[in-house]
Formats: structure tokens, C-alpha cells, sequence
């Protein structure tokens, strides 16, 4: 049975079709729209593109959340460094104005 803190934070988009295995355990929330791995040190390894699409998500919107993703897991900068980039970036989308407030919101911390 996965482990997950009773104030753990999940988006609308992986309430609903969230998996962990059996024996994870998870302390900061999970960023939305990730693959996240927890074999040992848990962590977001890249955009669910596919789940996306599946979900009816323009080539357009997936593009600017896997920008947005790049910054804030493949750059050099720390969590609030990334959100204030992505945050002076013209037309981000409504999308990645959400991951920001979702980790801005985060208490426990998200996980990168």
C-alpha cells in the first residue's frame, strides 16, 4: 500500500487517475501533469504528454507545459527562481499559470 501524508496535494488532473505502487511513499505533492518515480528518492521525471493528449490537450498547450516543465526540472535554477521566469514569460497559458499557483500553494513542497 502506497504512503501518502493525510494533507498531501494532488491537481484535478491526477485526483482521479493517480497509481503508485505498493511500498511508495510520498512527502511533497506532486506536481500536475508529471511521471513521477519513487524508487528511492521521488521525483518528477517529465511530462505525461501522452495522458494529455489523451485528454483532448492541444499540441499547443502540451508544447507550453513542456516548456514550463523544462524550466523547472532541467535548468539550473532553484523552485523560485524557475516560477519567476516562467512568470515573466509572455502568453504562457492558462495551463502553466496553473502549475505555478500549484506550487506556490504547495505547504509541503512539490516534488521536482
Amino acid at each position: 500500500m502506497p504512503a501518502l501524508h493525510h494533507f498531501q496535494s494532488l491537481s484535478p488532473n491526477q485526483a482521479s487517475r493517480f497509481r503508485l505502487p505498493g511500498g511508495t511513499t510520498i512527502t511533497c505533492d506532486v506536481l500536475p501533469f508529471s511521471k513521477t518515480v519513487a524508487a528511492r528518492d521521488t521525483h518528477a521525471y517529465g511530462l505525461n504528454a501522452t495522458g494529455l493528449e489523451r485528454r483532448g490537450f492541444t499540441k499547443d498547450r502540451v508544447r507550453k507545459i513542456h516548456h514550463a516543465y523544462k524550466v523547472l526540472l532541467a535548468s539550473k535554477l532553484n523552485t523560485s527562481q524557475a516560477l519567476e521566469k516562467l512568470k515573466a514569460e509572455p502568453d504562457r497559458g492558462e495551463d502553466v499559470e496553473m502549475l505555478v499557483r500549484f506550487i506556490e500553494a504547495s505547504e509541503r513542497g512539490a516534488i521536482k
